[in-house]
Order: structure tokens, then C-alpha cells, then sequence
């Protein structure tokens, strides 16, 4: 069965700006989910800031195995309605993979409960990722390293949450250094950020950029069947302990009522 990918862009550069219109004449969004039709197994499709609902309504949403993040200029213009809603299927079991400067977007920052800060310079610079976990399914059929003639720098501090892997480590040339492929889960979702790919440079066509969002997409993709109610906190009736029991003490509650304490 083919994983079902959604690249959510932001839509925003692509109009006001020439140089990457030239670089992405049909959008960032839509070069990005053809690299992830290169491969097998992988369906892409795409959704924008402008679409009603941003693209994320819940029924489509219901039917995305990955979603993909990149956002840059609007992140405040993205509906908080829509920020539950996809919170609520990444707590399900829906992957994340959150793009360059989407580090700021509010689900990120929802997600991470930290301010997802960090230090940048757009000069131009070469970038070296090192693939620090070459065992890793998101490093499958790269090279120890690879080389971007031209990036924007992202250095550290970076103000997330300690991931649970780092996948690359990127090298810029003015000398500053960025933990730039890391994991988390969040419920039963796989989370992954990815720090390339700038806007006005042709990130998204780099061979080895594509094999990255690929790999990371057959990773984040959860094949177990979506786990409806996390968020809940029902209780548990003295009955219906797996062990019998008497009731001792207090309770604010009634023996089966709905809700927490």
C-alpha cells in the first residue's frame, strides 16, 4: 500500500519574488512532491496557505500518512484551527516532516513546547552535511557526507526539545555549525526536521536533498492503525480493575464518570 504525502507550502515567495519564481515556477510544493514520486510507494499531493482551510481540512487530513511543512513569511497567517487539527493526527500516528524555516511555524513550535530558535546568516555559503547515524533509514543511500554550493546558514543555539536522534550535522563555510536532521515522536507520531533549503537557491533540486525527503517520508510513515482518542483521560471504574478491589478513601469523582483528576 502506497504512504499518502502531503506538502503543505506556504505559496507566499513563489508570488512576490522573482528569483524564486524562476527556481520554482510551479511552486516549492510542487517540486518537492515530485522528488517524492521518485520513488516507489509514495503518493504526493499537494496543499497551500491560500486553499480554504489551508489545504488541511480534516478529511483530508484523515487520509495523510506524512505531511510535509515548509513555511517561511505567514506562519502567523496559519489558522490555529488548523494547528489543532494537525497536532491531533500527528498525536494519531501521522508523520511531520517540518522543512528549513518552518522551525518557526506554529504546529513546530506547538509540537516541541519550546521557542525553536536560532542564529542565520543568508550569504550564500556552502554547506557540508555529515551523516553523523549512517545506519539511519533517513541517511539510506547517501554518501558519508554531501556538499551545497550555496545555503543559508542556520547555526546553533537551537532551542529544541534534546531529539531523540540526529541524523546530519551541517558544516557551513563561515564557520558555524547546525544539528540539522533530528527526530522526535510526539504521541504516536514520528516527527522529523530538516534544516536545508532556502528559498532563493535550487535547494530542492539537489539529488541528495530529494533522497533525504524520501527516505524520511518511508520513516515517518506509521503503519499501525491510527490511535483515535490519545488525548482522552477516561476512567477506569473500580469494577472493571483487571485485579479485584474495594474503593478506599476519598474520590472527588463518581465510580465511572467521564473526565480526570
Amino acid at each position: 500500500m502506497s504512504i499518502k504525502a502531503l506538502v503543505w507550502g506556504e505559496n507566499v515567495h513563489e508570488h512576490s519574488n522573482a528569483d524564486v519564481r524562476a527556481l520554482y515556477p510551479d511552486g516549492m510544493h510542487e517540486t518537492i512532491a515530485a522528488a517524492l514520486t521518485e520513488s516507489t510507494g509514495i503518493e504526493a499531493s499537494t496543499a497551500t496557505l491560500q486553499q480554504p482551510d489551508h489545504g488541511l481540512s480534516a478529511e483530508v487530513l484523515e487520509q495523510t500518512d506524512v505531511l510535509l511543512w515548509w513555511g517561511h513569511a505567514a506562519h502567523g497567517d496559519v489558522s490555529e484551527e488548523v494547528v489543532d487539527r494537525v497536532q491531533q493526527r500527528v498525536w494519531e500516528g501521522m508523520g511531520l516532516l517540518v522543512l528549513h524555516s518552518a522551525h518557526f511555524s506554529k504546529i513546530f513550535k506547538r509540537l516541541m513546547g519550546t521557542p525553536c530558535s536560532l542564529t542565520w546568516r543568508e550569504a550564500g555559503e556552502k554547506e557540508r552535511l555529515w551523516v553523523i547515524n549512517r545506519s539511519h533509514p533517513i541517511a539510506a543511500g547517501l554518501d558519508p557526507w554531501f556538499e551545497l554550493p550555496q545555503s543559508e546558514m542556520y547555526g546553533e543555539p537551537f532551542a529544541v526539545p534534546e531529539p531523540m536522534e540526529t541524523v546530519f550535522t551541517s558544516w557551513f563555510e563561515g564557520g558555524e555549525v547546525f544539528r540539522s536532521g533530528l527526530t522526535w515522536q510526539r504521541g504516536a507520531g514520528r516527527i522529523f526536521y530538516f534544516g536545508p533549503g532556502h528559498e532563493t537557491y535550487p535547494l530542492y533540486h539537489d539529488k541528495n536533498i530529494r533522497q533525504v525527503l524520501r527516505n524520511a517520508v518511508h520513516w515517518a510513515a506509521n503503519s499501525s492503525p491510527a490511535w483515535k482518542g490519545i488525548e482522552n483521560a477516561p476512567n477506569r471504574p473500580t469494577a472493571e480493575a483487571l485485579e479485584p478491589i474495594e474503593q478506599r478513601g476519598l474520590s472527588l469523582h463518581k465510580d465511572g464518570e467521564e473526565g480526570f483528576r
